[in-house]
């Protein structure tokens, strides 16, 4: 099933970004091999798909129909006890209904728990996060929003962040 990320907008702007983002040029990808093995580190997830536990800070989606050029630069705690019962998606430009029927297909929580139960991993870390994946303009996200999302995992010993796009 084809996503239409923008549904929203008029015919006119969708075609202008179309065009803008094909001059995007992939960056090195800063990989860094873990230090210790798989099977002792703590693993945290980070998904794109702008998801929010019940009763957070709802993600602003209200500036973004307004200004189809702006994408909400924060970010979302989930603990990793989370279930679809618990959660929204918030966004805009993928269809909720599969996230909210199964959480995993968007941020894997269930998944990373039956991993550390048979030992591929240690741990699974008790916060995971989400943003919401629409980011014209990344400086925000990038300068703000990803040094405190580092400081959150650090803070909880974090050995790796997987990162899951929608």
């Amino acid at each position: 099933m084809a996503v239409d990320s923008f549904r929203f907008m008029d015919p006119i702007s969708a075609r202008v970004m179309r065009a803008w983002m094909k001059r995007e040029r992939p960056g090195p990808i800063p990989w860094t091999r873990p230090a210790k093995p798989l099977s002792a580190c703590r693993v945290a997830a980070i998904s794109s798909a702008a998801i929010v536990a019940s009763g957070d800070a709802p993600f602003d989606l209200e500036r973004e129909r307004a200004d189809p050029w702006w994408g909400d630069p924060s970010y979302r705690r989930i603990p990793a006890t989370a279930t679809e019962a618990g959660v929204d998606v918030q966004h805009l430009h993928i269809d909720p209904q599969y996230a909210l029927a199964d959480l995993d297909c968007v941020l894997p929580l269930r998944r990373l728990r039956e991993l550390a139960d048979d030992g591929t991993i240690g741990d699974v870390a008790p916060t995971h996060y989400s943003f919401q994946g629409y980011q014209l303009d990344t400086t925000p996200f990038l300068a703000d929003t990803v040094p405190r999302m580092i400081d959150d995992l650090r803070a909880e010993s974090v050995d790796i962040a997987l990162l899951v796009p929608v």
